[in-house]
């Protein structure tokens, strides 16, 4: 029996294979004979359908205002053929449903769930499994994308598909979602996004923008991808208490900028990556600022990462801690364009070797960085296969001995940090809020077997809290 059925014929059949349909508006599903299109066709716009437990064809298509709602977790399975849902309708809800092995063709963009000219559509609390594309919207505007686990193929990651893809929609909002083994989560063309509180991990880019203006970027863990945010030719981007770790791919950048124009960081965190932060022309327009304060740039093998002609990039309250190489162009020009303080507030460098004579918490002496190793690998990238050797140490060593030897600051702060800023709390994932359960219980008895150990005059001069200072 086919959608083109009579109502009264496919209502007759639903309910003979133990399907309850009403003309109310609730509509409960069971696996049977029926096919899932077949329920979706005799529902009226605006039912619920509600799926019991089981398995459901997928290669469906909605295209009427609908809510369609698991209880169990129910499955919709494409068979690897294909896309498994496609929504061509507004104000469609689908949730608490997996969407499970769609097809593999690229060219095609198989995906889990797919639309057009859907807006309002609001995907929620489901999960995505062995999907080629996680969710392709298009012209979506004001989507909700909340709470759902997307998981990709078992591809090489240049075959694989998008964990999230959205095309010109605005005013999207992309929360509370974990991406994993994906290949990027792409914002095309769309304009006033939200994003926020996301995990994504094991891809190529997590985040990435393209002609995107007036985005929100805040609370999102970006972690072990090849970059973990990209924002490109853009404008108005706000990002903001982010977790950018591990990013360590060929680009290996935390956060790279390309054509920005309008940028605001603050809080975010950089750690472990091979650049924390990477800027090639941001600002491109000579009558802007970018502002980057109070974010953490911590055991990078390069801090930031700037190109010889960008300039008007704003750093202060900013917390450099033991990054190989805390700041470096990424020719032979200088950084003296960008401004390293603000207001008489300038950055803390763990390797500035100065003085706080009036303890006011400025330095007494300005920050320059005239590194003599990490100009030699600037003009001779090969010589980075030397970082944290003895060799680069004994270079540096000389250029300090030698002042003839020392090249032209890239960089001065006149007013450096003496201590770490504090910080507020950085976001963390499920995985993480456990491990540290674990860690805090730990150091707990450490150090109360320190104070006994100690006679109970153990005393601390400063206290360090993971995630702020304090």
């Amino acid at each position: 029996m086919g959608g083109g059925a009579p109502r009264s014929l496919l209502y007759a059949a639903v309910v003979a294979v133990g399907l309850i349909a009403t003309m109310a508006g609730p509509v409960v599903a069971a696996p049977g004979e029926v096919s899932l299109q077949d329920v979706i066709d005799a529902a009226d716009p605006g039912d619920i359908v509600t799926l019991t437990a089981g398995t459901y064809d997928g290669g469906i298509t909605i295209d009427k205002p609908l809510t369609l709602v698991g209880e169990g977790w129910p499955v919709i399975d494409g068979g690897g053929e294909g896309s498994v849902v496609t929504v061509v309708a507004p104000d469609v809800t689908i949730r608490g449903v997996v969407i499970a092995n769609s097809g593999n063709r690229l060219d095609r963009e198989n995906s889990g769930i797919t639309s057009d000219l859907s807006p309002r559509l609001r995907i929620i609390d489901n999960r995505f499994q062995n999907v080629l594309f996680g969710m392709f919207l298009r012209h979506a505007h004001g989507a909700e994308i909340r709470d759902n686990e997307i998981g990709g193929m078992d591809l090489f990651i240049a075959r694989r598909g998008d964990g999230i893809r959205i095309w010109q929609t605005t005013d999207a909002v992309v929360e509370g979602n974990h991406v994993a083994n994906g290949r990027d989560s792409v914002f095309w063309f769309a304009d006033r996004v939200t994003v926020r509180n996301n995990h994504v991990e094991d891809g190529r880019y997590g985040l990435h923008f393209m002609y995107s203006d007036d985005a929100f970027v805040e609370g999102n863990v970006l972690e072990n991808n090849s970059v973990g945010a990209f924002l490109m030719y853009s404008t108005d981007l706000t990002m903001t208490g982010n977790v950018f770790r591990s990013n360590r791919g060929p680009s290996g950048y935390g956060l790279g900028l390309k054509d920005v124009d309008g940028l605001t960081a603050s809080g975010n965190r950089f750690v472990e990556n091979r650049v924390g932060l990477y800027a090639d022309n941001s600002p491109s327009k000579v009558d802007l600022y970018h502002h980057l304060e109070s974010n953490v740039f911590a055991f990078n093998n390069i801090g930031v990462l700037l190109g010889s002609t960008v300039a008007r990039n704003v750093f202060t309250g900013n917390a450099f801690i033991d990054n190989s190489v805390q700041v470096a162009s990424d020719s032979t020009g200088g950084l003296l364009d960008n401004e390293w303080s603000y207001e008489g507030v300038g950055n803390h460098w763990s390797d500035f070797a100065g003085f706080d004579a009036d303890s006011d918490g400025i330095g007494d002496i300005a920050y320059q960085i005239d590194n003599l190793f990490t100009d030699l690998i600037e003009r001779y990238p090969e010589m980075a296969f030397f970082s944290g050797t003895p060799a680069a140490q004994a270079v540096d060593m000389a250029s300090k001995t030698f002042p003839s030897l020392r090249p032209e600051p890239i960089l001065t702060d006149d007013s450096p940090l003496i201590r770490i800023p504090a910080f507020p709390p950085a976001p963390m994932t499920t995985e993480a809020t456990s491990g540290l359960v674990v860690l805090v219980a730990s150091l707990g008895l450490l150090l109360a077997a320190l104070v006994v150990m100690a006679g109970g005059r153990f005393r601390f001069s400063d206290r360090i809290v993971l995630g702020g200072t304090t």
